[in-house]
């Protein structure tokens, strides 16, 4: 990765805002730094230049932040929060800051249709290579600040994150994932889809049906499984909802990716929220029968985040990202194909 392009990159991006257009959100610092993470930096500043001229300016703030629960969530707050962050994170090193909030935040995963926790995965993956960079670490303050500003609870992942339960679920990652039901209604926003999940019968055992981790190497394992699982889902159910069924496969990449700046103790509950996320989103998003996989060109994974980067969607990119993780520690060549399949759909 080139360091330089990367960090002028989020200096041009840390002067915007975390949402535009209502709440639609930015999502070019993640696309950045999936850019110049695989080599492609020479195109960083071109998207750049033409991403930049949608988004907002920096919110402002209100008052400080004080009580922070009763913050969490509220929107009209967003300039406090990425203020608040910004104090903490140049007062403590960046783990510490991040070791205390995960565990606050993670309940609200569901936060900006869940760009908050994927732009903290990628704000930390940029870390873990210069992790005393203070672009990189701005750039996990506006990320956490934003998540904070957001957080949004999937319906009954409470239960998940409480600790063990009496009556833990016994099924894997792929059985739970092919128990989950659809909402009635698919029309609308997240938020709107997000709220009917509570009036879905069969959501609640199918919820709870996931086996939980019991050692911080199950929780790794079974986030790996949960993320290649959603990307093949992605094969079959992509076409209902191209851009928001790609957040099926990012979320839990991102929480992956920030376990090992985590202490262990967190990875089990890790997997709990990471799991509501891509449930919630499958439910809300996916048809109940899904489509044949399409027939696609596969390429080596460099050609396939290559013809990502030349199609330039946010979203596009962001998944050949995430497949090609999936792809390498699998080694199942089915992944790659989900990202021309994006590339051909969005």
């Amino acid at each position: 990765m080139s360091d330089g392009i990367l960090d002028e990159a989020y200096e041009r991006l840390h002067r915007t805002g975390p949402e535009y257009d209502g709440w639609l959100s930015n999502h070019g610092p993640m696309a950045v730094e999936a850019l110049a993470r695989h080599g492609h930096q020479q195109r960083v500043h071109r998207w750049l230049d033409d991403y930049l001229g949608r988004l907002d300016d920096l919110p402002r703030g209100l008052h400080p932040i004080d009580d922070w629960r009763a913050a969490l969530g509220d929107e009209k707050r967003a300039g406090d929060w990425l203020a608040y962050f910004d104090r903490q994170l140049r007062e403590h090193p960046w783990r510490d800051v991040l070791g205390t909030w995960w565990p606050r935040l993670l309940p609200g995963i569901a936060a900006g249709a869940t760009h908050g926790v994927i732009r903290v995965g990628h704000a930390v993956r940029a870390l873990e290579a210069d992790d005393t960079n203070p672009r990189r670490i701005t750039e996990l303050a506006q990320a956490l600040g934003y998540w904070a500003a957001r957080w949004q609870p999937v319906p009954g992942a409470d239960r998940l994150l409480d600790g063990p339960s009496v009556d833990p679920g016994e099924l894997d990652v792929d059985a739970a994932l092919a128990g989950v039901p659809r909402i009635d209604d698919q029309t609308g926003g997240v938020r709107d889809r997000l709220g009917q999940l509570a009036g879905v019968p069969r959501w609640d055992p199918a919820l709870t049906a996931l086996r939980p981790a019991r050692t911080p190497a199950e929780a790794q394992q079974g986030l790996t499984t949960l993320v290649h699982r959603a990307g093949l889902n992605y094969l079959r159910y992509g076409h209902a909802s191209p851009v928001m069924l790609v957040h099926a496969v990012t979320a839990p990449t991102a929480v992956l990716r920030t376990l090992p700046a985590l202490d262990r103790a967190l990875w089990a509950p890790s997997l709990a929220a990471a799991w509501a996320a891509t449930a919630a989103m499958t439910s809300v998003y996916a048809p109940t029968a899904g489509i044949a996989p399409p027939t696609v060109t596969t390429a080596t994974p460099a050609e396939v985040f290559a013809r990502a980067a030349r199609h330039g969607d946010e979203h596009v990119v962001k998944l050949a990202d995430a497949v090609l993780d999936a792809h390498a520690a699998s080694g199942d060549e089915r992944l790659l194909a989900a990202a021309g399949y994006a590339g051909q759909l969005i």
